[in-house]
């Protein structure tokens, strides 16, 4: 039997339907984006006390603005792990404001340094840009360590959604580009197989924040309709070779579209011998671990993610 929606997801959904507002592939792109903007803030908890320092990294595309976060009180000159984050949003919508909470919770939680990228999004900049800006970011954390309070050989990289493909997506890319090396993967309910064939696919529009139909549309906005989409760069659970790949943490849903390829992600890496921790949340809807102030069972999510971080990247 299958488990029910979470009580406080199902509540969430079923205002959003009584409001009558349109999906987000029915708003055309700026009004999408203005109606994640407003919503985030008002389904994040609050913040924890954290260290924030505003960057600005050499994108390949030009600047490349980061937040970099660290645990209230730890002196700024001590190197800490880091986590390179990329936020969801079907590489079309979302941006540094709409992660800050889950930011703030990991780096106070798991005791490590968290560089949130505000990578360039579709259509304005569409497939490979988001890419090449997260790799950039990536060796900057490196080469660039020293200053930003990082210790280069604990980082790892992760993301929700979208970021979850470009996380999987540049381990793939530095594994086969010659590094740097990456200690973990955190994927999030993640994008790994633009041919959306799945059987979660047919999840009715009306049991999740994200729907087949949206996922259609960001997959026509990142790639273009005429794509290829069995290349690895964009559906990593496709690549001939998932071995050697970072030991990974995938989260996936029950109530997500995306919730067959993660699984099918986590397998595979695990048939390779990458280590990997699967975690289900059955009665869970795509995104929900960023909206804790209106989903009790975010929190406890969230945190065992800081946990699991916390471990791995330590000593």
């Amino acid at each position: 039997m299958t488990m029910p929606l979470d009580p406080d997801a199902r509540r969430l959904l079923d205002m959003a339907a009584a409001a009558g507002a349109p999906s987000l592939d029915a708003m055309g792109v700026v009004a999408a984006r203005a109606a994640v903007a407003a919503m985030g803030p008002m389904l994040a908890p609050p913040a924890p006390p954290h260290a924030l320092r505003h960057l600005v990294l050499d994108g390949p595309g030009g600047p490349l603005p980061a937040r970099l976060y660290r645990p209230e009180g730890v002196d700024a000159d001590i190197p800490l792990p880091a986590l390179v984050h990329l936020h969801g949003g079907g590489w079309v919508l979302g941006d540094l404001d709409g992660c800050h909470s889950f930011c703030a919770t990991i780096a106070s939680r798991a005791g490590i340094a968290i560089l949130s990228v505000d990578y360039r999004l579709a259509p304005e900049h569409p497939f490979p840009a988001a890419l090449a800006d997260t790799l950039a970011a990536v060796r900057q954390a490196v080469t660039l360590a020293a200053d930003l309070g990082i210790d280069p050989s604990r980082l790892a990289i992760g993301g929700d959604s979208a970021g979850g493909n470009l996380a999987a997506v540049t381990c793939l890319t530095l594994r086969d580009g010659g590094g740097p090396d990456l200690r973990m993967q955190v994927l999030l309910y993640p994008v790994t197989d633009l041919r959306m064939r799945s059987a979660s696919y047919a999840l009715p529009d009306g049991d999740g924040m994200l729907t087949g139909s949206m996922m259609r549309w960001f997959r026509n906005l990142y790639a273009g309709p005429g794509a290829d989409v069995t290349d690895q760069h964009l559906s990593p659970l496709l690549a001939d070779d998932h071995a050697a790949l970072p030991p990974a943490y995938v989260l996936t849903c029950g109530f997500d579209p995306l919730c067959d390829e993660g699984r099918a992600y986590a397998d595979a890496l695990a048939a390779a011998g990458v280590p990997v921790t699967h975690v289900h949340c059955a009665d869970q809807m795509h995104g929900f671990l960023f909206m804790g102030g209106a989903i009790a069972a975010a929190g406890p999510a969230v945190e065992a993610v800081a946990d699991h971080l916390r471990t791995a990247l330590a000593g």
